[in-house]
């Protein structure tokens, strides 16, 4: 299969760590789309030119640790380091005072607290299948579980090696094939996508960079972190509601995120447009349903950008 090939660009965005990122559609809005575990700046391919098109100055990293950025050179991969990471590559290298910015998982949350910790800097965000804040109290009063429920639970083993057996789960997978062979089962027999959504080259496609085994080991460091096995670098910003305005999307084919997702979001996102469902997608919604994603960014957008949406496409 023929795949768009973006220029990579690389840029030193603190002290001795550079990322790389994609950039398409300079001088249009600012639009960060920030991935998660197990993925790259690659899960986004199918988004970056629709929406380089309709306006935006799309801005895809690798965080740090994975893809083509560095190791964390102070060794912490939580969700401040990686939001302070993404505010200098934005702001500092690209020149940009503020930011749209839309992800799931991981990216998700390191997206939301880039909104919480530099207020005013992200202006609008679209979040899907990703971590949520604790917020015990509120949850339990609205009488959802604060106990994963059983399918959730059936599929967070591989969260419980990797945040507390990170080094010898590592030590398991010491080839590139085993790396590869474990991180695809993600994308297909564990259920995060519909069945169906990754042939097996996108697969080969979305494996590839976890080959490397310190990085697919820096990425087990994001787990460690969430457990307490690995030091923050500065407390996050992930116990308290979020006013960013928000749009809100759900694959509910994911069988990772807690599926009373979107009952959560109303109680998190004081702003927010939805949560809307979007059937036939999973975990991957910016790849599975590209088509759904970049339609609702670019319409939730629309006032930001100098193209205004037209019909179709």
């Amino acid at each position: 299969m023929t795949r768009p090939a973006f220029p990579i660009h690389r840029a030193r965005v603190r002290d001795s760590l550079e990322l790389a990122y994609v950039r398409e559609g300079v001088g249009g809005f600012p639009l960060l789309l920030v991935h998660g575990w197990p993925e790259t700046m690659r899960i986004w391919w199918r988004n970056v030119a629709p929406l380089a098109a309709a306006g935006f100055e799309v801005i895809v990293p690798d965080l740090r640790g994975f893809g083509a950025s560095d190791l964390a050179p102070d060794g912490f991969y939580d969700l401040a380091a990686h939001a302070h990471d993404l505010r200098a590559l934005v702001h500092d290298v690209l020149g940009h005072p503020r930011c749209a910015a839309a992800g799931g998982d991981l990216g998700g949350g390191v997206i939301q607290d880039l909104g919480l910790r530099f207020p005013g800097f992200v202006v609008r965000q679209c979040l899907f299948n990703t971590i949520l804040p604790l917020l015990a109290d509120a949850f339990t009063a609205a009488g959802l579980p604060t106990k994963p429920q059983a399918r959730v639970r059936m599929a967070a083993d591989y969260y419980v090696r990797q945040g507390r057996d990170a080094d010898a789960l590592a030590a398991e997978l010491d080839t590139s094939e085993k790396r590869r062979r474990y991180v695809a089962q993600f994308y297909g027999p564990r259920f995060w996508a519909t069945p169906g959504a990754f042939a097996p080259d996108d697969v080969d496609f979305m494996t590839e960079p976890f080959a490397d085994g310190a990085k697919l080991r820096a990425g087990f460091g994001n787990y460690e972190s969430a457990v307490g096995r690995r030091p923050l670098s500065e407390p996050p910003r992930f116990f308290e509601t979020n006013p960013v305005p928000t749009l809100l999307l759900y694959g509910p084919d994911d069988h990772v995120i807690w599926p009373d997702f979107p009952e959560r979001t109303e109680l998190v996102f004081t702003e927010r447009v939805g949560p809307f469902v979007v059937p036939r997608a999973g975990h991957f919604l910016q790849w599975e349903r590209a088509d759904v994603l970049n339609q609702s960014l670019r319409y939730f957008l629309a006032d930001l950008t100098s193209a205004a949406p037209t019909r179709g496409g």
